[in-house]
């Protein structure tokens, strides 16, 4: 982070940078209820956060409220990706190793906003579930 004249550390919240530089592309994986539990059957989920986790940093989330389509993945942009316009990609089904490694390679390469998507990942977009509203 930069320094200021007192000593003292910056962040700048615009881009994200900080002492690694910019905000990368990070990559959230559903790990409640549905995702991530024997209900998705032949489904080594362990092994598949770690597999993201070489990539790019990793969140696991709780319920992420998508449970149809477990397991559910989240690429999150960089800050160069949001400055582009990227929003997060939400995707679901991702139950095989291939549809890992794709969003792997895809997130690795910089992710929305930055490295096209793969068009077998199309396959797996999903919209987000709407936030329901307390009234």
């Amino acid at each position: 982070m930069p320094a200021t004249p007192t000593g003292r550390t910056t962040h700048d919240a615009r881009t994200g940078a900080g002492a690694g530089g910019p905000a990368p592309c990070r990559v959230v994986v559903c790990r409640d209820c549905c995702c991530g539990s024997p209900k998705v059957t032949g489904v080594d989920h362990a092994a598949q956060t770690e597999r993201l986790r070489t990539a790019v940093p990793v969140r696991v989330s709780d319920c992420l409220d998508a449970c149809d389509h477990a397991n559910v993945v989240v690429v999150q942009p960089s800050a160069e990706g949001r400055a582009a316009g990227a929003r997060p990609v939400w995707l679901g089904l991702v139950n095989d190793p291939d549809a890992t490694e794709d969003i792997a390679a895809w997130a690795r390469a910089g992710g929305p906003g930055v490295a096209p998507r793969p068009d077998i990942l199309d396959l797996y977009a999903i919209t987000p579930p709407r936030r329901r509203r307390a009234f």
